[in-house]
C-alpha cells in the first residue's frame, strides 16, 4: 500500500506535539529584561524538546522518502513511535514545572529512550518489508548514531537521580549529535 497517509498522519502528530508545547510557554509579565529572564528556563526546555521532535521529523521524512511502500506492520510500528513522541509535550511541561527534578527528568529520559527504541523498530520493520538489498538497507548500514543515542538515554535515566544536570547534558549531547545532518539515506536515495 502507499505511504502517503502514513506520512501525512505522522507530520500532523508531530506538528500538534510542537503546537501543544509552544502553547505551554508563558508570556513575560512585564516589559523589562528581568521579566524576560524569568521565562528563559521554560524557553530553553521548549528548545530542547522542539529540537528532539524536529530531529525525529527530519529523520522520519528521510526514512519514508526511501520507503517504496508500507504494510500493516509498518503502520503499527509507526504508531508506536508516534505514541512516544506524543508524550514529549507533557513530559516537557513536567520537567519545566519542576526545574528538572529527578523523577520528571528520569521520566523525560524514558520517553526519549522509548522514542529511540520505537524509531529503531520502525526502521527494522521497514527494512524487513523491503529486503536486505533495498536502497534503504544499503543507506542505513550500521546505525552508529542511533545506537549511541539509545545508550546515552539509558545512562541518562538513572543519572537523573544522581545529578539531573548530567542527564540534561546527555539529552543535549544527543541533540547536538543529530544536528549534524545524517546524509546516509539522502545520499543514497538521490543517486
Amino acid at each position: 500500500m502507499g505511504k502517503g497517509r502514513l506520512e501525512a498522519f505522522s507530520d500532523a502528530v508531530i506538528a500538534i506535539a510542537i503546537t501543544v508545547m509552544v502553547l505551554e510557554l508563558k508570556v513575560p509579565h512585564g516589559a523589562d529584561w528581568e521579566s524576560l529572564r524569568s521565562v528563559i528556563p521554560a524557553l530553553l526546555t521548549y528548545l530542547l524538546s522542539f529540537a528532539i521532535l524536529g530531529i525525529y521529523w527530519n529523520n522520519h521524512h528521510h526514512l519514508l522518502h526511501a520507503t517504496d511502500h508500507v504494510n500493516g506492520a509498518i503502520l503499527w510500528a509507526n504508531l508506536h513511535l508516534l505514541f512516544w513522541l506524543s508524550l514529549v509535550p507533557p513530559a516537557t511541561a513536567w520537567v519545566d514545572d519542576t526545574s528538572f527534578a529527578p523523577l520528571p527528568t528520569a521520566v523525560y529520559g524514558v520517553i526519549q529512550l522509548m522514542s529511540g527504541v520505537a524509531y529503531f523498530i520502525l526502521t527494522r520493520t521497514i527494512l524487513a518489508h523491503h529486503g536486505p538489498d533495498s536502497r534503504l538497507a544499503r543507506a542505513i548500514g550500521k546505525d552508529f548514531k542511533g545506537t549511541i543515542s539509545v545508550l546515552l538515554y539509558v545512562a541518562a535515566v538513572p543519572l537523573a537521580f544522581v545529578n539531573r544536570w548530567i542527564s540534561v547534558g546527555l539529552f543535549v549531547a544527543v541533540v547536538l549529535m543529530w544536528l549534524v545532518p545524517d546524509r546516509r539515506i539522502e545520499g543514497r536515495v538521490e543517486k
